[in-house]
């Protein structure tokens, strides 16, 4: 495990999705409904904040350009699905379900995923600023090119998971767990909280150093010059 630590140990790399939509349909009903089902639908530039779809289920679906200010989608399910150009603040997806999806460029702030759980999942591009995923449960999901703005990992298990050319700033780890996950390729890894919790990830020697004093506090080492 301590060598994982240093950057030595193997890595399973994340199984990135797969998704190829059918000929969609555009959506033209204009309200979300609780528990709806939504197949094979394109949303396009939808204004959907502060609607309910709670329980909802999307499947196959692409949503473009649409607004998600306050929209509760509180335990969805979003399947085999292209996210792309989502705005919004404090979208609730509290304990919803994706699975296969491909999210890119999302403008999002105080995005709700706590008790989420996603597989199969790459955030390409854009920003994220105060992502809750507190006791999510990631598996095989990639963080591409994006930034991440103290991100609440608290209390979540991640498995297979890789942060690639992103900037991860002020990040929250307390009582994470960490199974194959790659730091590596983070353009930016700033650990706010939590950096005992590295234990299952791998990190590069340069930002070993970079979080060398942040582990010294940590172990309660002073470091002092003579």
């Amino acid at each position: 495990m301590a060598r994982r630590a240093m950057g030595e140990g193997v890595v399973k790399g994340a199984r990135r999705p797969e998704v190829r939509l059918p000929v969609l349909e555009p959506y033209r009903d204009g309200q979300l409904e609780p528990d709806g089902d939504y197949d094979s639908l394109e949303f396009r530039e939808e204004d959907l904040s502060g609607q309910d779809g709670a329980g909802a289920r999307f499947m196959d679906c692409a949503l473009k350009g649409c607004t998600l200010d306050e929209t509760g989608l509180h335990h969805a399910r979003i399947l085999d699905s292209v996210l792309t150009a989502l705005r919004g603040v404090g979208t609730d997806l509290a304990e919803s379900t994706l699975r296969d999806v491909e999210l890119v460029d999302p403008r999002l702030g105080g995005v709700q995923l706590h008790g989420a759980v996603l597989e199969r999942v790459v955030i390409r591009g854009g920003k994220i600023d105060y992502l809750n995923l507190r006791k999510a449960r990631l598996r095989d999901v990639v963080f591409e090119g994006c930034v991440l703005v103290e991100p609440d990992f608290g209390g979540a298990r991640l498995e297979r998971v890789e942060f690639v050319d992103c900037a991860v700033k002020g990040a929250d780890l307390t009582a994470v767990t960490l199974t194959d996950v790659d730091l590596r390729k983070a353009a930016e890894l700033d650990i706010a909280r939590g950096v005992d919790r590295l234990a299952g990830a791998v990190i590069s020697p340069s930002q070993l150093l970079d979080l060398a004093p942040v582990l010294a506090a940590e172990m309660g080492v002073r470091v002092e010059g003579e």
